[in-house]
């Protein structure tokens, strides 16, 4: 019983696998590819002026979601629309290799299970490498396979890029429509004031007539120490004195007329302070100046914006383009052999000691 055991169990499954992987079991062609994920990461003209961050280039991430897209559904299903999956891996005839042939038509989920057991994926991420191993039953087919991969793989990391390119550029527009809406507010501000008060710029007109008040007091000087003088030297009565007395009152009442003229705008009404409307006139001369440097910041930022839309930041760099077998290499019928010859022994073993142990028990 045991040796009958041993034939039923381990040598008639073993020869009965070796019959089928050696004459039934078609040749399987592999072909390979390796890409990963680069990005140029060029300076950002923006730090001449703000000393801002350099333009962003892609993440590891953009490898996770290539790994992910590969294994997708969707991509299976573009690529069977393309060359017809279900054709090309139901060549070696379903009849004659139920086991690793697919069987047509099948459903999406069962074409992208088989899928996964024929297109290999093997992924560093420490160093963001995706390799591809692509079995077929034609060494065409596996490398039509593995190319139209790269190529959909291309394509969406362009996607990705094109929609970040985007983004930025959007971001960057409406940053500079808002700046230049700002300019043109405050230089609208600017004109207006000038148009009230009639004045260009009133801190020039005030040092003109701070220059006037400081002449005169120059002359009201010069006037009081020549009164002086003569009331130390002359008569009570002297003509002279009366005659310098009365060019000091006048010279006062011009210096308190100058005053006024620089207490009140040349033409404020209702008696506007000059202080006042120098203010006005600073608050909206800085406002200006700062929307004309938001302007310039914003106007590089979306130069630099365009400039790096027309580069392509991300790429798929293929360090092994896909590749075409002159052999096949699958199934490998040895190792297909050892294994399962390794698992009917060890079952068979424990199903004998079972046995054994039941039979003691007795």
């Amino acid at each position: 019983m045991l040796a009958l055991s041993f034939v039923l169990l381990v040598l008639a499954p073993a020869a009965a696998s070796a019959v089928y992987l050696w004459g039934f079991a078609k040749d399987q062609y592999v072909s390979h590819v390796a890409f990963s994920v680069r990005s140029e990461q060029p300076g950002s003209a923006m730090e001449l002026l703000g000393g801002l961050s350099q333009v962003s280039g892609s993440s590891s991430s953009d490898t996770d979601i290539l790994y992910k897209y590969i294994q997708s559904q969707e991509l299976v299903k573009k690529i069977d629309s393309e060359i017809d999956l279900r054709t090309i891996w139901s060549k070696a005839g379903p009849a004659a290799d139920p086991i690793f042939s697919y069987h047509p038509p099948g459903t999406i989920e069962d074409l992208v299970e088989y899928w996964n057991r024929m297109v290999q994926i093997s992924y560093d991420a420490a160093g963001g490498l995706l390799e591809l191993r692509v079995l077929a039953f034609e060494p065409e087919d596996a490398h039509l396979i593995a190319e139209h991969i790269y190529a959909e793989s291309t394509a969406l990391i362009n996607e990705l890029s094109q929609i970040a390119r985007e983004d930025a550029i959007r971001y960057a527009r409406e940053d500079l429509d808002e700046a230049v809406e700002t300019l043109k507010q405050a230089r609208s501000a600017v004109t207006g004031f000038r148009n009230r008060y009639q004045i260009v710029d009133p801190t020039i007109d005030t040092q003109d007539q701070m220059g006037v008040v400081s002449s005169l007091q120059q002359q009201l000087a010069a006037s009081l120490v020549e009164l002086d003088i003569l009331n130390e030297s002359s008569q009570p009565n002297d003509p002279r004195v009366t005659q310098l007395e009365r060019k000091i009152r006048v010279i006062e009442k011009r210096i308190e007329e100058e005053r006024r003229k620089v207490g009140v705008g040349t033409g404020a009404q209702g008696g506007e302070v000059m202080a006042d409307i120098v203010g006005e006139y600073e608050r909206l001369s800085v406002d200006q100046q700062f929307a004309e440097q938001t302007y310039t910041t914003t106007l590089a930022t979306f130069n630099a914006a365009r400039a790096e839309a027309g580069r392509q930041s991300r790429y798929l760099a293929a360090h092994v383009k896909p590749t075409q077998a002159e052999r096949a290499t699958y199934p490998q019928r040895p190792t297909l052999l050892a294994l399962i010859t390794g698992f009917l022994l060890l079952s068979w073993s424990v199903l004998v000691l079972v046995a054994y142990s039941l039979r003691d028990r007795r």
